[in-house]
């Protein structure tokens, strides 16, 4: 038996959707979650909206109060009505969700015993300037029909016998333009709202902040681990050179993920000889940097060279109190 989680799912179209994101760009994604089980008395439906990684505002049937929700301090801004409107909006889309789940229910004659989930999720993507650059629309039946909404925005990919179905009755209704007017026009209007109204939040350019580790791996070959910590927003590249060339092998790179603060990590790893780490060097490029940081592991002092300098300043110590006490003795 399927036994999907309504936020795991969420969580997976929120990471295929806002790894999309060109440098300098920003996303608006709503999310459209519907999920039907025989311990759910009602189907639950759950929306939520995102300005890159940001959510801003989110509906939940299963609320005590199932209202549209501001996610996001800025959002406060918005008066009464426009909640009052979203909402309504919400609960809408909530209905024609069920009904639309019921009916493909029907369709493949699967049982109320079993979860199914109906999800969408679409946004559109513009400039720094605000100039739209791309959209898209994605329908989901859980595990059997998909439905996409070409980059050119007007034809449909279907996946699926009551997929193909439902995009043959769009074709002839013409849902792919009303589609792209939608994402050229109102989505693009809405984006550019919240980048006015959270500006502080979401225009901000935090750097990273970067160092590389040394592994010895069981081999006798060494992992250097280049770090970037506490940047925003999520766009940043790390790449290796060996001898100010570029190198890609035996080069592994880390997801970039929310820190918890706000804030992004990532990692690049490379495998190198032993003895040979100074000939690479960690290449980090992100917004809020003025210029590149270049990044080479910096070997440990040696123990010898560090006692030196230990015994030097205890020596130092030593001498400075013996002719202090000399001159209180003398005076």
């Amino acid at each position: 038996m399927r036994t999907p989680r309504p936020y795991a799912l969420l969580l997976l179209l929120v990471a295929l959707t806002l790894t999309q994101n060109c440098v300098g760009s920003h996303w608006l994604q709503l999310l459209d979650t519907l999920v039907y089980g025989p311990d759910i008395w009602e189907p639950r439906f759950i929306h939520v909206c995102y300005v890159d990684t940001t959510q801003f505002k989110g509906f939940d049937s299963n609320a005590a109060t199932a209202r549209m929700q501001p996610r996001a301090p800025w959002m406060e801004q918005e008066p009464p009505e426009y909640w009052e409107k979203e909402t309504e909006e919400a609960l809408h889309k909530s209905q024609n969700d069920r009904k639309f789940l019921r009916v493909l229910m029907k369709y493949y004659k699967h049982s109320k015993d079993e979860y199914h989930t109906l999800q969408k999720a679409l946004g559109c993507n513009v400039d720094n300037n605000g100039s739209f650059l791309g959209g898209h629309y994605r329908f989901t039946y859980y595990g059997h029909d998909y439905i996409t909404l070409n980059e050119d925005l007007s034809s449909w990919t279907a996946e699926g016998k009551a997929a193909q179905l439902i995009v043959q009755s769009w074709k002839e209704d013409g849902m792919a333009a009303n589609w792209k007017t939608y994402l050229q026009g109102e989505c693009v209007e809405i984006l550019r709202r919240c980048l006015d109204l959270g500006k502080e939040t979401l225009l901000r350019s935090d750097p990273p902040q970067t160092y590389v580790t040394h592994q010895v791996r069981p081999g006798g070959n060494v992992t250097l681990r280049c770090w970037a910590l506490g940047f925003y927003p999520a766009e940043i590249t790390l790449t290796w050179q060996r001898d100010g060339n570029n190198h890609t092998h035996d080069v592994e790179l880390g997801e970039t993920r929310p820190a918890g603060d706000g804030t992004f990590q990532k990692w690049s790893a490379v495998v190198v000889l032993s003895g040979e780490e100074l000939r690479y060097t960690c290449h980090v490029n992100h917004e809020g940097l003025p210029e590149p940081l270049t990044l080479r592991w910096e070997p440990p002092q040696p123990i010898i060279f560090l006692m030196a300098i230990l015994i030097g300043l205890v020596f130092g110590a030593l001498v400075i109190g013996a002719v202090m006490i000399f001159l209180i003795w003398k005076k």
